[in-house]
């Protein structure tokens, strides 16, 4: 099939984001189609978001729309919403007819609800990628005017068309989790001590508030058992956490890790978020890990990602309302116990 295709260019529109769960597998799917087929690739996003600076940064073209999602409390920034659907039907309109895409790809967040609305509306071959057990608003709109609906768990015909599921998995960055032979390198990257043990934390894209305020709280302990910390806070708490630890060269706080290849590559053990994405880069490089679900998900999702992997003895979890008095001990334990950490692997 890819023989036939040789010598045909092809186009496709990327549309999303708003959150790592969303860029990163536009990324992944990006870089894919890149080796698949000769193709030129356009990401359409919500101005002002995060994928205005990843997409550009991981070498793809992005134009923004600027929309935003309807706020759940009643609040002046509603009124302008309708306005922003329009401006950005119109935008989608002009970017989709000047580009004109062979396929348009949906991965859930704003954008994609007017960039998908216009492409199968103008007879576009479409599809979306669901990275969750509970798909996103966006997604569940979608659902009935795309062709195909791309997922990765079981059951999603609760939620979709039967007939339009695909069951692929996440797509996630093959240079993220390429870690074998880093070990060395990825330390040096951070500066860290070559004897000691070290864990990573990561909250998700935007940090994790319940996280970085136990991580916080049980800093004296970790370092009086010789753990290192690489510790990815978000924007929102960076600057509280480097305040507190400029001092200490065993902690090195970041507000977002560009090398997570290096991060999975130097962490003995992993504190994380439970969203789809984690999960699947976390299972790709095999590191013990404590996750504490976000318990505002929808549906409860991340922690039932989660316990998927804690009833194969894959995983520890600790739920939000815990983690200030049990994820100091949970680290010490896990870090200490090093069969337990062979039985977690998940290669």
């Amino acid at each position: 099939m890819q023989g036939a295709y040789k010598h045909r260019k092809f186009k496709f529109i990327i549309s999303g984001g708003g959150t790592g769960g969303h860029i990163f597998p536009a990324i992944a799917i990006a870089d894919t189609l890149k080796e698949k087929v000769n193709c030129d690739i356009l990401f359409v996003g919500a101005s002002g978001k995060m994928e205005m600076e990843k997409v550009p940064a991981a070498g793809y073209p992005i134009e923004g729309l600027w929309i935003s999602g309807l706020q759940r409390k009643l609040t002046i920034k509603n009124l302008s919403f309708p306005l922003k659907v329009i401006s950005s039907i119109i935008k989608a309109k002009k970017i989709i007819n000047r580009f004109d895409p062979d396929v348009v790809i949906g991965v859930g967040g704003f954008a994609s609800g007017p960039t998908l609305r216009v492409a199968s509306k103008k007879g576009i071959p479409a599809l979306i990628q669901e990275q969750n057990s509970y798909p996103g608003i966006t997604n569940k709109l979608l659902a009935k005017s795309v062709n195909k609906i791309c997922v990765a768990y079981d059951g999603m015909d609760k939620y979709f068309p039967k007939e339009k599921i695909v069951i692929t998995g996440n797509p996630i960055r093959q240079d993220v989790i390429n870690i074998t032979g880093k070990k060395e390198k990825a330390r040096e990257f951070f500066n860290l001590d070559k004897l000691n043990k070290t864990l990573l934390i990561v909250g998700g894209s935007q940090g994790a508030l319940s996280i970085n305020k136990s991580i916080h709280k049980n800093l004296d302990l970790l370092l009086e058992n010789k753990v290192q910390v690489i510790w990815q806070t978000g924007k929102y708490y960076y600057e509280t956490a480097f305040e507190s630890v400029k001092n200490i060269s065993e902690v090195k706080v970041i507000e977002f890790i560009d090398r997570m290849d290096y991060a999975y590559a130097a962490a003995d053990i992993i504190v994380s978020r439970a969203g789809a994405i984690a999960i699947s880069e976390i299972c790709a490089v095999g590191k013990p890990t404590i996750f504490v679900p976000l318990p505002t998900a929808a549906e409860d999702h991340q922690a039932k990602n989660a316990q998927t992997l804690v009833e194969k003895n894959a995983a520890i979890l600790i739920t939000n309302q815990d983690v200030n008095k049990k994820l100091g001990n949970a680290i010490i334990n896990l870090i200490k116990d090093e069969k337990r950490q062979k039985e977690f692997n998940l290669n």
